[in-house]
């Protein structure tokens, strides 16, 4: 198994398109690339800590390369669109992916690049090293799905 880590706007519709994903094994939604020990998401909300609203998927590469992943977070944010996802604003909402191996580092700046030719606007996508994940409560956690939802309203 091996794990990726992705921020594409509010983390509701992001896990929920991730589980869906077969080779996925599982899918925690949280925080990372912060300053903060511990966040919560009153603190997260602040738009303070420096924390994006990030899930992280254990998958089996096996099944699903990381390059598929990929190709699923570009295909469901817009990249181009700084600290922003549809009414979501702030920096917990950039568009962002956390590498958890010098291979993922060279396939998600790649994929950066090909992805490039979709959108007429810059790629603001920031790439970056894995960093401590902390776990976003409990009632977050497969939000959607506990709500009998398929997607958020964006």
């Amino acid at each position: 198994m091996e794990k990726a880590t992705f921020g594409a706007g509010c983390f509701w519709g992001v896990e929920a398109t991730f589980r869906r994903l077969a080779g996925v094994k599982s899918t925690q939604v949280g925080y990372a690339g912060g300053k903060l020990d511990h966040p919560t998401y009153e603190d997260v909300c602040t738009d303070r800590t420096g924390h994006a609203e990030v899930v992280e998927v254990t998958f089996d590469p096996a099944v699903i390369s990381y390059h598929d992943l990929l190709e699923v977070f570009w295909n469901n944010h817009n990249p181009t669109t700084l600290n922003r996802q549809g009414p979501d604003v702030g920096a917990q909402y950039r568009s962002a992916i956390f590498f958890h191996s010098p291979e993922q580092e060279a396939d998600a700046k790649s994929s950066r690049d090909s992805a490039q030719s979709r959108f007429s606007r810059p790629i603001v996508t920031e790439i970056t090293p894995a960093q401590t994940f902390w776990p976003a409560e409990e009632y977050h956690q497969q939000y959607l799905e506990k709500r009998g939802l398929a997607h958020c309203h964006i």
